[in-house]
């Protein structure tokens, strides 16, 4: 296989990663609205509207400022609209886009978590987005360090290199059928599966981040890093509160 794998649309040569990326988004939101149907809950339509463009908002917003912050002195330095535009990162779009949720429901005064019905579709549309990831290879900066481990692959340089989008595809289906199972059990309350997805995420990112070319800030530890620490840190505390709630 030859990277970046392109595609001829339009006349136009584009990378694999926006098609699929493009493509995750939409297959995710048609899996939501069908899951939406059939739930058991149901939200009125002013509050799935907030949390909708709440959601919608902060992941914009989250996605792009994380994105350029992994390289803040560049962001600084040589601020140009179009990188700022171009640069986003799953890790910001999913922690301020939880942010964005939760002003959302403050604002129509709901209180019941809204996540669990979102966890699936959104694992869908991220796998289909890291496919397109792994297609563009070296190309964009979604690629792992060089090693001599096992994994390893060219990725369209000279170095084997790892697969991290392979990495966090494999990790996301293991992660979807142990969420599977838990939902299934029913015994835990309402937004207990979307904790699980964000702590289990958030984690496995804070570990994969270390094998991706990063800038260190503090310690050994990236912009990406940094804000991974600060979403398992909110997250244990709410799954111990949840316990809390549950043992009683």
């Amino acid at each position: 296989m030859d990277f970046p794998v392109t595609f001829h649309i339009f006349g136009k040569t584009i990378l694999a990663h926006p098609v699929f990326e493009t493509l995750g988004i939409f297959i995710g939101m048609r899996f939501y609205f069908y899951l939406k149907r059939k739930s058991k809950e149901k939200v009125s339509f002013n509050t799935s509207a907030a949390v909708l463009i709440g959601a919608t908002a902060g992941a914009l917003f989250g996605s792009k400022l994380i994105g350029n912050l992994e390289n803040p002195y560049k962001l600084f330095e040589h601020f140009d609209f179009k990188t700022f535009w171009t640069n986003n990162t799953i890790v910001g779009g999913l922690a301020f886009g939880l942010i964005g949720v939760e002003l959302a429901k403050k604002v129509v005064g709901h209180k019941e978590s809204t996540g669990d019905l979102i966890v699936f579709p959104l694992m869908l549309a991220m796998i289909i987005g890291r496919i397109g990831c792994f297609l563009t290879g070296v190309h964009e900066e979604t690629y792992g360090l060089p090693t001599d481990f096992i994994f390893g692959m060219h990725l369209g340089d000279s170095y084997l290199r790892h697969p991290v989008a392979l990495y966090e595809i494999a990790f996301l289906v293991v992660l979807w059928i142990v969420l599977k199972i838990i939902q299934r059990k029913g015994k835990y309350p309402s937004g207990f599966v979307f904790q699980l997805f964000m702590l289990s995420y958030f984690t496995f990112r804070l570990l994969l981040d270390f094998i991706k070319p990063r800038l260190e800030l503090i310690g050994n530890l990236g912009t990406i890093q940094l804000v991974c620490i600060g979403v398992i840190i909110y997250y244990i505390f709410k799954i111990r509160k949840t316990k809390t709630v549950i043992s009683h």
